[in-house]
């Protein structure tokens, strides 16, 4: 029987529902413990100097990341999403690829580091850094291969093994009493690279059962025409890495006590990073659903509406509350705390509500293969960033980097939903718009009422995410009934 494009509509919203909660479920028993429990730990036995030199140097990696990855992983999940059979096709060429970008992009940090002037100890760090990126970048391209052929559940079991292993190697180190020194931050580094090479390993396997991967087998004039064809999408990620993760480089730069700056900086970034890796598991869902419904060309309202209700409530839950109870929730996990860094910290994760946004809306555009309007406003968030980081780092030091990243976020969220409004003809009625201003509203009258009125912290949050997460089921903002119905119907 031929299913009609509602039944299709429906089918797909279904999937992005079951393996959501898959996702998020294994994502949440591990990476919140990683980054507050082992990320956290390391900060607090080094010192916030030594982890704000590790952190600068982590971020500097990330300025090259066009040469490991060229958009290739991007360009795979939407092409092989729409066309299943080009796996069996073109992964052995790809692989091959992949892994002589790799050796290009540790070049090209290696000899940029020299060039700005890193001490050869940062150099060493930054080469272990760089390589560990390189395993990093094949495991994402492994796992683009994954979610292209909608194998999600393997794809979420490897969106979280690195991180499991990390805790258990990190567990050992830290409190296994099986060392009998001070910690040191070359060994959080090394535990990095033996979970990403075992995690590359189980991946590649998996990925391997479905195509006809045999050799290494390296072709240029395949290579060059898929460098060419992904060319638009390299140029968004570097862009979009320049403004993401050139923060922490410019402090440390642009300041006398640059490394300790930024490692104020690194101890509530850790926390919004911790948010922004449950909220990236939205966009690798969505990427090849879009994909394959703006193939198949059906309606995306539906699911742009679910999606973006849940991401847009959890992440204004998750921002009043760390805006609320920073402090508690900063002095809770470390030792050497900066005052400034409770400041940071709400503003950035005010910041990850624009992010969220971006992972819905600007996921939807590059399924689209809208790559010259996403290109041009990376680009002028790119020119936007640095200069207010001129001019704030020097006026407020971290905390201007953390504004500077809050404007340049809100607008590009902001141009991004007006964008994805006319081009898909998304329906946004008044009603709607009243019921998320409503839902801020009302979430913000909770966070001060379990604060003011509730003398434990911690009971004080629970009640306020409790309440909150109630609120938004009455006044669906998060529409169960819906998303229940999806999932037993199909």
């Amino acid at each position: 029987m031929k299913l009609t494009n509602k039944d299709l509509q429906f089918h797909m919203q279904k999937k992005f529902i079951t393996n959501l909660f898959f996702l998020l479920v294994l994502n949440l028993l591990v990476k919140p413990f990683y980054i507050l429990g082992i990320d956290a730990e390391i900060i607090n036995r080094v010192g916030a100097e030594t982890y704000g030199i590790y952190f600068s140097l982590f971020n500097f990696s990330f300025l090259f990341n066009i040469f490991l990855d060229f958009g290739i992983n991007n360009f795979n999940t939407k092409n092989v999403a729409q066309n299943e059979h080009l796996l069996t096709k073109y992964f052995s060429k790809l692989f091959s690829l992949k892994l002589l970008l790799v050796l290009c992009y540790v070049f090209f940090t290696i000899s940029a580091g020299f060039i700005w002037g890193y001490s050869n100890y940062a150099l060493k760090l930054l080469l272990l850094l760089a390589f560990n990126q390189g395993l990093v970048a094949i495991i994402l391209y492994l796992r683009s291969n994954l979610g292209g052929i909608q194998m999600f559940v393997k794809d979420s079991v490897i969106s979280v093994l690195d991180r499991f292993l990390m805790i258990l190697f990190c567990s050992l180190l830290l409190w296994g009493n099986v060392i009998d020194q001070p910690f040191e931050i070359e060994w959080f580094i090394y535990t990095q690279t033996l979970s990403y090479t075992i995690t590359l390993f189980i991946a590649l396997f998996w990925v391997w059962q479905k195509s006809a991967f045999v050799k290494i087998k390296f072709n240029h004039l395949f290579s060059f025409a898929i460098i060419k064809q992904s060319a638009p999408y390299a140029l968004l990620i570097l862009l979009m890495t320049f403004y993401y993760r050139s923060d922490s480089v410019m402090l440390e730069k642009l300041l006398e006590d640059g490394s300790r700056q930024a490692g104020y900086y690194a101890q509530a970034y850790r926390f919004f990073e911790a948010g922004n890796m449950v909220a990236y598991l939205f966009s690798v869902l969505l990427l090849p659903i879009f994909s394959k419904m703006i193939k198949e060309k059906q309606v995306l309202n539906g699911i742009i509406d679910i999606s973006f209700k849940i991401m847009f409530s959890g992440a204004i839950i998750l921002s009043v509350l760390c805006f609320q109870f920073g402090e508690e929730i900063l002095n809770w996990r470390y030792h050497d705390l900066s005052h400034q860094s409770v400041h940071l910290f709400s503003v950035l994760m005010f910041c990850f509500v624009c992010i969220s946004s971006t992972y819905v809306f600007g996921t939807l555009l590059t399924a689209n293969g809208d790559l010259r309007v996403l290109n041009f406003l990376a680009g002028s968030a790119v020119v936007i960033n640095i200069g207010l980081n001129f001019l704030f780092i020097v006026k407020w030091q971290a905390l201007g980097s953390a504004i500077a990243s809050l404007i340049t976020q809100l607008m590009v969220s902001i141009v991004q939903i007006i964008v994805s409004k006319k081009k898909f003809h998304i329906r946004m009625t008044f009603s709607g718009f009243t019921q998320f201003l409503f839902f801020v509203f009302g979430v913000l009258s909770i966070s001060y009422i379990s604060y003011s009125y509730v003398s434990n912290w911690v009971i004080a949050m629970v009640v306020f995410v409790f309440s909150s997460f109630v609120f938004s089921l009455f006044i669906r903002m998060i529409p169960i009934k819906r998303m229940m119905y999806i999932v037993r119907n199909d």
